[in-house]
């Protein structure tokens, strides 16, 4: 599982490993991996290795991706920098995300709320997706957009709040 999900996160960034979205999704599977290995006392030395990786990507690409994130095959992270995922979000397949985008909870009064996006949304630069709300398959989301409500599926949503503009066309891609 581990191997099969690095190529297709390669195939999903271009096949180029030196990308900052592509290291650290590949730490991410990592620290993923490591929680399943058996018994518990071999898992302690991957630990410390993922630890001392996810610091690195976190540091020097800005991109916060905790292994407790629930992620899908295929995501891009299309620039670096300011970009931090909340550890109970739960993020589909084919997902793009750039720089400065937020997914998080909403208040300190509900810390564990986290957003659900559904497979193939296009998160524009400066996003912010904010609380326990679900963003459906195909949605695009707008640069500086804040989300704070559900978005319908094949959604085109912008603005401060969000507000779905425009429903697009359910053309299927081969899923």
């Amino acid at each position: 599982m581990f191997f099969s999900n690095i190529r297709d996160d390669r195939k999903a960034n271009n096949k180029a490993i030196n990308l900052a979205g592509f290291r650290t999704l590949t730490v991410y599977r990592f620290g993923r991996w490591r929680m399943s290995v058996q018994p518990r006392f071999l898992r302690v030395g991957l630990s410390l290795i993922y630890r001392m990786m996810e610091r690195h990507v976190r540091f020097k690409y800005g991109i916060e991706l905790p292994y407790t994130v629930q992620l899908g095959k295929c995501v891009v992270f299309e620039h670096q920098h300011g970009i931090v995922i909340h550890g109970n979000a739960k993020i589909g397949d084919g997902c793009t995300i750039r720089q400065g985008v937020t997914i998080g909870n909403k208040s300190l009064e509900s810390p564990f709320d986290a957003p659900v996006i559904g497979n193939y949304v296009n998160i524009g630069a400066g996003a912010k997706i904010l609380g326990k709300v679900t963003i459906g398959h195909h949605v695009t989301i707008g640069a500086n957009a804040v989300v704070t409500h559900d978005i319908p599926d094949y959604a085109v949503a912008v603005g401060i709040p969000a507000k779905v503009i425009k429903i697009k066309s359910e053309v299927r891609i081969n899923e």
